[in-house]
């Protein structure tokens, strides 16, 4: 199963810039490449990424199958409250992958 993993520093001085850095691990599969039987790998990706700060999102990214495994991403953003941050990776098959974390803010 794809472990998505966060990190950035989760105490922060208001007006402050944060580097968020995220990745999945995931297999990126592109629907080209084909198994020993020489079937066609079915295609699954994670296709889009969303960070929310108590409710209100706060980055949003799209991916497509020229995407590598292991997808990372790194964003920045400014600290203004303090609050829960979800992490959400959302997979071609319907699947979700979801972290979260607390960030301070004083």
């Amino acid at each position: 199963m794809p472990t998505p993993k966060v990190k950035f520093n989760e105490t922060a001085a208001k007006g402050e810039i944060l580097e968020i850095k995220t990745m999945i691990d995931h297999d990126m599969e592109s629907g080209q490449r084909k198994d020993k039987d020489g079937k066609l790998i079915p295609r699954k990706i994670v296709n889009k990424f969303i960070c929310t700060l108590n409710g209100k999102e706060l980055f949003h990214a799209e991916m497509h199958g020229a995407v590598s495994a292991n997808p990372a991403t790194n964003f920045f953003i400014t600290a203004t409250e303090s609050g829960t941050m979800e992490f959400k990776w959302f997979d071609d098959d319907g699947s979700v992958y979801a972290i979260s974390r607390q960030l301070t803010v004083n």
